[in-house]
């Protein structure tokens, strides 16, 4: 429902009560932000080299800069011009930057706007939370704000208490505020935030078993008003097409497909592109049967941008390991010639060289690449990248993937090796793609785990009905890689090891790929190469996604660092990696 808002005004005295009260109003900081230039749907189609104004700059989910003043030339010259704190929580955020005005989500709803050349506050939002959303949500589901959305003059962002709500851009007021689900009957998880296609803020979310199928949802709101257009439900019920692969399940058993990161959009056709995540409990013998699909968990689903109707879904994975496929998905145009040398499945009704738009990237924590049709669904081709051994082979003609028999679980009690963890393989820290070489850049991480299924209906197995012990993939030391890989061919270029987990990247038109790791080190690779060209400690792992920009001509990279699920899973790999866990967001520039 739609809160109206209250127009009084608060007076000179009240306004000072509540900043040191640290309430829901926005608060002033040493200068403040008095106008910004609206933000239209031709904006983020097409956004300024200098703004960022959405997760991975832009709605193909590339993570691409066109800026170039910091070269492979000068980047070891950049130097640290600011840098300020974060709250507290667990941090994964993404900046915005619009009109020299930078807008970080920080952990638990909290939205700040800074100056993005000086680092000083202008506002602050603190939401004002349920006081029992703890009852409902773990301090993990509670904490994380991976990223924000911005149109016209307004900042959008869903809350961990399962609304979506703007901010005024200029002053941090409360716009309007619109509720998703109740938090207390339909309990979800909104770690990442919205993107903006055309004029609809489409979100998605992760959702608790104790909520059923009808939490399990993505969906769109007029980006204006607030008011909710449609909804998605990642489940299929009774006469729905998928039902039957549920295996009788009742539908209010179906619980846990979630779509927790954060969506594509390709305007031409209309479509958004979304992942999705693994069931609950994890192991389908309990759902009906390990022979049933259990549609639409661990798909790329591509939905009509105005209805939310599928237009066409792919599964990549029959998912008994807790292996989510919710991540970025990237919208290239591109001549496609898998080499099979280096390409393990292909279509063979490809002709070599033609010219697609495709959906690509590492879409799911397997490791395993897949290109598809951008507007059928069509199965390309697809190549592992990390050691894995759930998936022993898709048909390149249907795309249908078989899962490995010997670590499917049948029965509780039964112990398998699986590669990769839980963890990944690749998880939510996103990668990149460069135009200019039409190649990808992941990272990665070389785990396995030793799992076991249960039938734990309460405590820390309940969830997803296994547990497991996590450890390094046979064969080395490094647990992080970073990979580039070849959009056209699936070709590997490079590769770079090292012992630390590694965390999300950005690629610039100069040359470079800037990403951290969970031992705090922040570097900037050659594009073509992997060599290492600059270096820096943070100190504490780097859990926020990198950006660059541009203020009057001088270009900026930020990059946050602090505290994540993530660098305590590896730092139990590499107890020797002692990083601290400070939430701080740093921008670097050239002298």
């Amino acid at each position: 429902m739609l809160r109206p808002l209250s127009a009084s005004s608060l007076s000179c005295v009240a306004i000072l009560l509540c900043i040191l009260a640290r309430s829901e109003a926005p608060v002033v900081g040493q200068t403040r932000q008095d106008t910004i230039t609206p933000v239209t749907d031709a904006e983020l189609q097409n956004p300024d080299p200098n703004d960022w104004l959405m997760w991975r700059r832009t709605l193909d989910s590339w993570g691409h800069s066109p800026l170039d003043q910091i070269n492979r030339d000068n980047v070891g010259g950049i130097r640290m011009v600011w840098t300020r704190g974060l709250t507290e929580g667990l941090q994964q955020g993404t900046p915005l930057v619009r009109d020299g005005v930078l807008y970080m989500p920080n952990p638990r709803d909290v939205v700040q706007a800074i100056d993005a050349t000086t680092g000083d506050l202008l506002w602050e939002h603190r939401r004002e939370r349920p006081d029992d959303l703890a009852d409902h949500l773990s301090r993990s589901q509670m904490d994380a704000n991976r990223n924000l959305a911005i149109y016209g003059a307004a900042i959008i962002d869903t809350s961990t208490d399962g609304h979506v709500f703007a901010l005024d851009a200029a002053t941090g007021e409360l716009l309007w505020d619109t509720e998703i689900l109740d938090h207390r009957r339909d309990p979800v998880t909104q770690t990442s935030g919205p993107i903006i296609a055309n004029g609809k803020v489409i979100s998605g979310r992760s959702c608790m078993p104790t909520g059923g199928p009808d939490a399990c949802i993505i969906a769109a709101h007029d980006a204006l008003t607030g008011e909710e257009l449609w909804r998605r439900r990642l489940i299929p019920g009774p006469g729905e097409p998928g039902d039957e692969t549920w295996g009788g399940v009742p539908f209010e058993e179906r619980r846990h497909v979630g779509s927790w990161m954060v969506p594509s959009f390709d305007p031409e056709l209309n479509l958004v592109l979304v992942g999705t995540s693994v069931t609950s409990p994890a192991p389908k013998f309990r759902l009906g049967g390990v022979e049933n699909k259990h549609l639409y968990h661990n798909s790329t689903l591509a939905l009509d941008a105005d209805t939310g109707e599928i237009v066409w879904y792919y599964q990549h994975l029959n998912d008994h390991w807790d292996l989510d496929h919710p991540f970025e998905r990237y919208i290239v145009e591109t001549p496609v010639r898998p080499d099979p040398a280096a390409v393990q499945w292909i279509n063979p009704r490809l002709r070599p060289g033609e010219t697609r738009r495709v959906v690509t990237g590492i879409p799911g924590k397997t490791g395993i690449v897949y290109t598809l049709d951008l507007a059928t669904g069509e199965f390309l081709w697809a190549t592992p990248t990390v050691i894995q051994n759930v998936v022993s082979d898709i048909d390149g003609a249907t795309g249908a993937v078989t899962e490995n028999a010997e670590v499917v679980f049948t029965g509780p009690g039964q112990q398998v090796l699986t590669c990769p963890h839980a963890s990944g393989g690749k998880d939510w820290e996103a990668g990149a793609y460069s135009p200019q070489s039409n190649t990808m850049f992941f990272p990665l991480r070389n785990t396995c785990s030793r799992m076991r299924a249960t039938n734990a209906e309460t405590g820390p197995n309940a969830l997803y009905a296994i547990d497991w012990r996590r450890e390094i993939a046979p064969g080395t030391d490094n647990v992080g890689t970073v990979r580039a890989i070849s959009v056209e061919t699936g070709e590997t270029r490079w590769v770079y090891e090292q012992r630390a987990a590694t965390m999300s990247l950005v690629a610039t038109a100069g040359g470079l790929l800037f990403g951290g790791d969970t031992n705090g080190r922040f570097r900037a690779f050659d594009q073509d190469t992997g060599e290492v060209l600059w270096e820096i400690n943070l100190g504490s792992g780097v859990t926020g996604f990198p950006i660059t920009y541009a203020v009057d001509g001088t270009q900026y990279v930020a990059v946050s660092t602090g505290t994540s699920i993530t660098t305590a899973a590896f730092g139990m790999l590499t107890p020797e990696l002692r990083p601290s866990a400070g939430n701080n967001l740093f921008v670097f520039a050239l002298p």
